[in-house]
Parts: C-alpha cells; sequence; structure tokens
C-alpha cells in the first residue's frame, strides 16, 4: 500500500485490529467503509506520511486481517467506535484526526461526536453527518414511507445478501466498484433501490473494461480477503441500523463540535436523492466547524480510490489548518 508500511495486529476492545501503521508525526486513522478494506486508502497514506503524520489503517471489524465475530449485536456503533478508541491507545496515542468513508464515515462521525477530547479533528467522505431523527427507527420510517426495496432491508435478511455476494466474489466486487464509481453510465449507475425480489447485484454491471483508478491486481487484493472471512461481519453492520439509533438516544440534538471536512463526489449515489441532498445542505447546522464541503465533479461513491489526487489536496489542506503536522 506504500513504502514503508507494515501490517501489525493489535487488541483493541476484545478482539484484534490489523492495521497498517507508517510515518511520524500527530496520528491519523483512515477507517473504509464497506465493502472495501484497508487497502482502499492505499493512495493517501503515502501523502499522509509524506506531509508529517503517522498513518495508521485498519482493516475495520469483521474486515480482512480483524476479527469477525458471528454476534449480529458485535456490530454496533458503540463496538465499532469502541475499535478505534481502543487502537488509538494500543498506538500509544492520546489525539488522532478520524477520517472515514462510507461506513467508516458514519463512525467517524459518532467517534467526534462521543470522544472528541481524543479525536481532534475528523473528515468524512461520502456519507454526510445525519443527526438522529427522533421520530423513530430509520427502517420504520422508511417502511412507513413505503420504500422496503431500499437495499438496507435487502441486507437486513441474514444470509441472503452473503450467498449472492459469495457466489462469484471478484464478479460482486467489480459490479458493486464499478457501478457505484463516476464512470457506469448515467442508466446504469448503482441503484439503492431494489427490484422486487431481486438482488442487490442485478441492477450492476459487471464490466467489460476496468476503469483506470481499479485494476483486476486490486479486485483480486479485496476478493482475497472476502474469500478468507465472507460478507456475513460487513452486512452484520446493516443489521445494527435501528439498533444505533437507540444508543444514540442520549446525543439527540447534540453538536459534532471538532473541526470537520465532508468530500464527495457529485455522481455519489448516497448525496444525488433527496434525502442525501438534504443532509449536505443543512449538515453545517448540525456540524457547527465544518470546514467546507468539497464536491469532486463527476466523481463517484469510491472517491479516495477514484479522484486519490484531488482527495488528498482536501484532506492536507484540512489538516493543514486544523490538525498541524507540526505545532
Amino acid at each position: 500500500m506504500g513504502e514503508g508500511l507494515a501490517y501489525q495486529e493489535f487488541q483493541s476492545n476484545g478482539i484484534t485490529i490489523r492495521a497498517a501503521v507508517a510515518g511520524q508525526g500527530p496520528l491519523v486513522l483512515l477507517c473504509h467503509g464497506w465493502p472495501e478494506l484497508s487497502y482502499s486508502w492505499r493512495h493517501q497514506v503515502p501523502a499522509l506520511v509524506a506531509a508529517g503524520y503517522r498513518v495508521a489503517v485498519p482493516d475495520m471489524r469483521g474486515y480482512g486481517g480483524s476479527s469477525a465475530p458471528e454476534e449480529v449485536a458485535a456490530y454496533g456503533m458503540p463496538q465499532l467506535v469502541g475499535d478505534m478508541v481502543g487502537l488509538v491507545g494500543a498506538l500509544g496515542e492520546t489525539r488522532a484526526c478520524i477520517v472515514g468513508h462510507d461506513w467508516g464515515a458514519g463512525v467517524a462521525w459518532a467517534a467526534a461526536l462521543w470522544r472528541p477530547d481524543l479525536f481532534r479533528a475528523v473528515a468524512a467522505l461520502s456519507v454526510p453527518h445525519r443527526p438522529r431523527n427522533p421520530a423513530g427507527p430509520p427502517l420504520a420510517l422508511l417502511r412507513k414511507a413505503g420504500l422496503e426495496t431500499f437495499y438496507w432491508f435487502y441486507f437486513n435478511r441474514e444470509g441472503v445478501p452473503e450467498a449472492e455476494f459469495e457466489r462469484d466474489i471478484p464478479a460482486a466486487l467489480r459490479r458493486v466498484l464499478f457501478s457505484g464509481s463516476g464512470d457506469a453510465s448515467p442508466d446504469r449507475d448503482m441503484s439503492l433501490t431494489l427490484r422486487a425480489g431481486g438482488g442487490f447485484l442485478d441492477r450492476t454491471e459487471d464490466p467489460a473494461v476496468l476503469p483506470g483508478w481499479l485494476t483486476e491486481a486490486d479486485i483480486e487484493v479485496f476478493a482475497a480477503a472476502f474469500r478468507m472471512k465472507g460478507f456475513r461481519g460487513p452486512f452484520n453492520w446493516y443489521r445494527n441500523i435501528d439498533r444505533n439509533w437507540e444508543v444514540m438516544a442520549p446525543w439527540q440534538g447534540a453538536k459534532v463540535l471538532p473541526p470537520a471536512l465532508f468530500i464527495a463526489g457529485t455522481r455519489d449515489a448516497v448525496i444525488t436523492s433527496p434525502i442525501g441532498r438534504g443532509a449536505v445542505e443543512t449538515m453545517a447546522q448540525h456540524v457547527p466547524n465544518l470546514r467546507r464541503a468539497v464536491m469532486i465533479e463527476g466523481g463517484g461513491h469510491w472517491i479516495q480510490q477514484e479522484r486519490p489526487a484531488e482527495v488528498n489536496a482536501a484532506l492536507l489542506a484540512f489538516l493543514a489548518e486544523d490538525y498541524p503536522a507540526s505545532i
């Protein structure tokens, strides 16, 4: 993933976390999302190290070389944030900037909300901060709105999405990574709603030629990890969505106070929906120290892989202002 980078195993929050660690300086944690690995940050690590930071890039709980508990409840937000708190301690550090993409962004937002003493700055890619809706749990609200074809419901069916994705792991990863990217054709990009009775991959495309930012060797890195661990752990993150809503009750109305950065591609399906656009537009109300929202024209969901130069520039500018390498 970068020169001088070595993977280590750490005991954190009762499990083993495998993380790549490199560099010297203030600590930056890079938290990947679904369905990825620490490898997703391969383009960011060298830039951060060169800028004077110590970088830790974990395989998140359920992924790669980290522990993958069987129980659904083991993947709630307190456990996920606790893993990152424990990792900071295991590294001998007392502060960090936490950076997350996709589900990793959710972890980063929660970590900054719950532990601003530890996580002094936060950067989120693709998933904006969404305050807890007091009206009710997310799945209940979606069901009430008649949106039961939304992919969250499908991912909550234990064993069903696992079987779909594990049938042909490389093909599943190619489809998801390509169809969620800015390179997908507008009429074939990844949909977050499913056809009745269909699977998640039915509306994705297996490209004849990979885009320039993704190689067959990259696909194999991801596929090898999922052959080893399967997809139960990653899907269990989704099976805690309503439980996370319950856990967040004490923070109802609380604001994320550390300095913050948001980055996303303009073709990311997470932010092109009315709900996603609304979350981006109102984010500063709930994240008062949001420095900027960087929208990368034509970028898709896998923005740190698709557009690494632009992501690195935005991230380094934010860090220089709010979490400098030299104090």
